[in-house]
């Protein structure tokens, strides 16, 4: 589901392999894939093992993940990690024994599980990564997410579109976010909008006046609120004592608002700042008129995709894919099915939502 026209669709799909993960290298989809070719019961216990608590796209998912399995005669199992890495493998491990045809994992770290994933895997089970990839492993079967490189390319446009209405001739000041090392995304995130933004950075149009431009320099442990506002704080003292922030690339909602918060709390005027998730709060700042921009990356659609993935394994047939490529996790390429984010900002904030239960009627 890429929208890359033909010439330009085979260096995306290499600059996404190398962007993605960086030091893995590419390979050819390796073997046939264990994935339940037989069926099962349908009544069958489904693990999901989702993450912390982070954002409401992941406390949306574990609703829609009960009342979508349930409904469709699983058994399901879904648990959130809010304690940390060592809490999603035990849960994991207790998934396998429990036996679980198919495990959904949403990982803290997608590269922490190989011991419980082979574990799943020599039991029999399916796994299936959820919006996150599991790295250097064999043992995952399909990756269904949003495309997510794609997801940091919208996000690094809506900057420059930004800045250029508010201010058309640059030069602009920016300073640049990203999300907690420990996900696999969050690297794919930033390396999309760096794509856009570094060679912007590199003909002056773009400084990032703390001089922090690398991912290392620019990761939010934890997808904590309060450590991007930290650092917001920070930078505002440090380098914007006379200057003001033109704009802030922020990789999501939640990270967006504390960086808002912390403009406003030095009395510097709003910048352009970016956003992904359509978390409620945000959706109404756009609408207000502060926060630049978010990402429409619908949860029910994913969890959707996900469950008929089961569905299929369920029947003995094998789940669609539509990127087969792409995802070396630097053990195999995992299979993946992506769906396709959309930008949204104040000029189309009323018509993204109108078939969302929630955000339909705040955006009329």
């Amino acid at each position: 589901m890429r929208m890359f026209g033909k010439a330009g669709k085979a260096a995306a799909v290499a600059a996404i392999a190398a962007l993605a993960l960086t030091g893995c290298g590419r390979s050819e989809p390796s073997g046939g894939s264990s994935s339940g070719a037989a069926g099962f019961d349908q009544n069958s216990s489904i693990g999901v093992a989702l993450p912390q608590k982070t954002s409401e796209n992941w406390v949306l998912a574990e609703k829609l993940f009960n009342d979508g399995l349930n409904g469709a005669g699983f058994k399901a199992d879904v648990q959130f990690a809010n304690g940390g890495v060592s809490e999603q493998q035990n849960q994991i491990s207790a998934m396998v024994t429990k036996g679980a045809k198919v495990i959904i994992v949403g990982a803290i770290d997608g590269s922490q599980l190989g011991t419980q994933l082979k574990q799943a895997k020599d039991a029999g089970a399916t796994i299936i990564a959820y919006d996150r990839l599991l790295l250097n492993t064999a043992n995952v079967d399909y990756y269904v997410a949003y495309d997510n490189f794609k997801v940091g390319v919208l996000q690094g446009q809506a900057l420059l579109d930004g800045l250029k209405a508010k201010k058309p001739a640059g030069p602009y000041n920016i300073e640049l976010f990203a999300g907690s090392p420990d996900d696999a995304n969050a690297k794919v995130f930033f390396n999309g909008a760096m794509s856009v933004l570094k060679p912007k950075i590199d003909d002056g149009t773009l400084k990032v006046v703390s001089g922090q431009n690398s991912f290392e320099q620019a990761v939010t442990q934890g997808w904590k609120a309060e450590n991007a506002q930290r650092r917001m704080d920070t930078l505002l003292s440090g380098s914007y004592t006379t200057a003001n922030v033109d704009g802030v690339l922020s990789p999501n909602d939640t990270l967006a608002r504390a960086i808002l918060t912390s403009v406003k709390a030095a009395g510097k005027p709003i910048p352009v700042v970016t956003g992904q998730d359509s978390e409620v709060e945000s959706v109404k700042s756009i609408m207000a008129g502060e926060q630049y921009s978010t990402i429409n990356k619908d949860t029910r659609k994913l969890v959707e995709h996900a469950i008929t993935m089961v569905k299929d394994l369920q029947a003995g047939k094998k789940p669609e894919v539509n990127d087969d490529k792409s995802y070396n996790n630097g053990n195999k390429v995992v299979p993946a099915y992506l769906l396709e984010p959309v930008i949204v900002t104040s000029a189309n904030v009323k018509t993204a939502y109108t078939d969302d239960p929630v955000l339909g009627p705040i955006t009329k």
